[in-house]
């Protein structure tokens, strides 16, 4: 059963975030608000995570999962990104992106999309993602809470508590998410390719 943590969408309380955190380091799958809609996460090395998410959402090997950054220092360690892109990317975050770029040797292997060895990366735009980003002191491991068939994700915390407690571990309820997931940009090839249109705006890369 999954426990559930009420927390403040602006001034979230230290005591509960860092319960979520010890949730999360002890190897569970946590249920958390973002600037764009409720996400999956779990510890960068967690393989039991990584499958549950898999699972829970019914993707393939070829889904591009995101590293969740506290700031671009951290974010700069898991990705290879050049001088242009760099500048593209730092002009975005934090807010509701993810960038597709080429993985460096700090990423696990199960997590990369097997030909193009990329990753997703983002910063969000959310007191309850970045004080839990920063009590962990490392990047989740996440992806987009949109389960099989259904068109657009979760949006209230109750809802994910009801239909995923025995998948998940916790639920982080910090008031309702939006419905729009992030844009996604592919900068793998070295120029920015627009790969979804959601909640981040795209007029800077195109």
């Amino acid at each position: 059963m999954a426990k559930y943590f009420d927390v403040h969408p602006e001034n979230p309380q230290r005591r509960t975030i860092s319960s979520v955190a010890d949730s999360i380091r002890s190897g569970g799958l946590v249920a958390y608000p973002t600037d764009s809609c409720f996400a999956l996460g779990c510890q960068l090395g967690n393989r039991d995570g990584l499958s549950r998410i898999r699972s829970i959402r019914n993707l393939d090997d070829r889904h591009h999962f995101t590293l969740v950054c506290q700031n671009f220092a951290q974010l700069g360690q898991f990705v290879h990104i050049d001088n242009d892109v760099f500048r593209a990317i730092k002009a975005s975050t934090p807010g509701s992106y993810t960038f597709i770029l080429p993985a460096t040797k700090e990423v696990p292997r199960q997590l990369l999309h097997p030909k193009k060895k990329t990753v997703g990366v983002r910063i969000p735009d959310h007191a309850v993602a970045q004080a839990l980003l920063a009590e962990l002191g490392e990047p989740l491991l996440s992806s987009t809470l949109l389960l099989p068939d259904e068109a657009e994700p979760l949006t209230q915390g109750w809802e994910i508590k009801e239909r995923l407690d025995h998948v998940v571990d916790a639920v982080v309820d910090s008031g309702d998410c939006g419905t729009e997931p992030t844009t996604v940009i592919d900068f793998s090839g070295g120029e920015a390719e627009i790969v979804r249109r959601g909640a981040g705006e795209t007029s800077r890369f195109e």
